[in-house]
């Protein structure tokens, strides 16, 4: 069953970071992800821009509007996500934990619908 582990990021809290943490934290984040890989539970991963970087996209009674940055304010941001393998929901909480954003922000794990059963669901 596949799960998408997003990674949640706290400027405040990043930027509090002993010198050169993120770095080594970052490190171990890619080591540990080569492991994911090689035991068959990632798929993906990704890191994302900053907010401001963002647009947001609304289609309101047939009219596109789009503006600069995320959709809400918010002190937390998505930073980034995995695509992980894992046999249930315990297993991604536990491959989940094994990262450290969760000291900088939050980690939201959730599972990914099966879309060849949508497909076949609706005629597609």
């Amino acid at each position: 069953m596949k799960f998408l582990v997003m990674i949640y990021c706290d400027d405040a809290l990043l930027d509090a970071l002993p010198e050169g943490e993120f770095d080594t934290l970052m490190h171990g984040c890619f080591m540990h992800a080569d492991e994911l890989r090689e035991q068959g539970h990632l798929h993906d991963s990704q890191q994302l821009e900053a907010p401001a970087t963002a647009r947001t996209l609304r289609v309101r009674n047939n009219r596109a509007t789009v503006v600069d940055g995320p959709f809400a304010e918010t002190k937390e941001y998505l930073g980034g996500f995995n695509l992980i393998e894992a046999a249930d929901m315990d297993e991604a909480v536990r491959i989940a934990a094994e990262f450290p954003w969760a000291r900088t922000g939050a980690i939201e794990i959730r599972p990914v619908r099966d879309m060849d059963a949508v497909r076949r669901r609706v005629g597609a």
